[in-house]
């Protein structure tokens, strides 16, 4: 696939078509992989981007607390000895 490079401001980019964009999941940035005469472009997955928003929230309503004991009744660890 052939693309042009394109003036941006005093800079210059490479434009990519919505059905690229899509295909290859890529929202606002990517990860530039220059290696051996190559520039290899890769999608920046953020999985976790507001987890700390999320968290904050649980525990401002109280929903962070755990959902079972961390020992159940009957566990014995003397026998660990």
């Amino acid at each position: 696939m052939e693309a042009s490079i394109i003036k941006i401001g005093n800079s210059k980019g490479l434009r990519l078509s919505k059905t690229i964009l899509d295909k290859y999941n890529i929202k606002d940035k990517v990860e530039l992989i220059l290696e051996k005469g190559r520039i290899i472009l890769k999608p920046i997955d953020s999985p976790r981007d507001g987890w700390d928003d999320a968290f904050e929230k649980m525990s401002t309503n109280g929903d962070d607390k755990p959902l079972m004991n961390d020992l159940f009744e009957d566990e014995e660890f003397d026998e660990w000895k």
